[in-house]
């Protein structure tokens, strides 16, 4: 199981109050304490793990080789590669950050998620904060835009939903309707959880700081947060 500790921080002219590990207040910074698991039984199938960055990223990480170095307090030897989905194919781009690899890595950019493949166990600490102004386009099928509406979104640490079920609601602004279904990654067996939000779906999922998402779409949405 992944082990996540999210500790909130004072930013200017507002106090933070955390309590019973929810956020009481919004436009906070954020300190968390993310397992990057390596292959093991039990853990992670094969080191693949999702990740989700906060909206505003410390100074400095602008890419996926600044990433690599992060994670790796400044080697990349812990992380074999890091990946991010390209909506438009279905396809992802990969990047290892060592010799041979493409000569530019790609940009991060807000809301979105990413795969990192681990080499060795890394308690990664994520450190910024959230823009509550930045709407995530999640786009439904679309020439040139979209294959098939599946979007890799990285949810806000602050955001209000706290299961699959909240976030599809949160998503289609109180309606199922603009969402087919949220997918979470099982680290385990290298499977999804897919829930729907429609009668006769399992238990809906829970989120979690740090992890990233699937969302299929039927309908393009403009989605901006709901955040403590």
């Amino acid at each position: 199981m992944r082990k996540k500790t999210l500790f909130a921080t004072m930013t200017v002219a507002l106090c933070v109050i955390v309590a019973a590990g929810g956020l009481l207040a919004s436009n906070m910074g954020f300190k968390l304490n993310y397992r990057l698991n390596a292959p093991a039984a039990g853990v992670s199938n094969t080191g693949k793990n999702t990740l989700a960055l906060p909206y505003f990223r410390h100074t400095g990480q602008n890419n996926a080789y600044d990433l690599i170095l992060d994670i790796g307090g400044g080697s990349v030897n812990p992380v074999l590669n890091v990946s991010k989905f390209n909506e438009a194919n279905d396809t992802f781009t990969v990047y290892n950050g060592r010799m041979g690899a493409p000569a530019v890595s790609f940009s991060l950019a807000a809301g979105e998620g990413y795969f990192v493949n681990m080499a060795s166990n890394v308690n990664y600490i994520v450190v910024g904060s959230h823009d509550p102004s930045l709407a995530i386009s999640l786009d439904a099928p679309s020439a040139g835009v979209s294959a098939t509406g599946k979007n890799f979104l990285a949810p806000p640490y602050n955001i209000t939903a706290t299961n699959a079920y909240a976030l599809i609601l949160d998503i289609g602004s109180g309606s199922v309707a603009p969402v087919l279904n949220v997918s979470r990654f099982n680290t385990i067996n290298d499977t999804f959880a897919v829930y729907n939000g429609r009668m006769g779906a399992p238990a809906p999922f829970a989120l979690a700081p740090g992890e990233a998402y699937f969302v299929n779409m039927a309908s393009s949405v403009p989605y901006t947060p709901s955040h403590y």
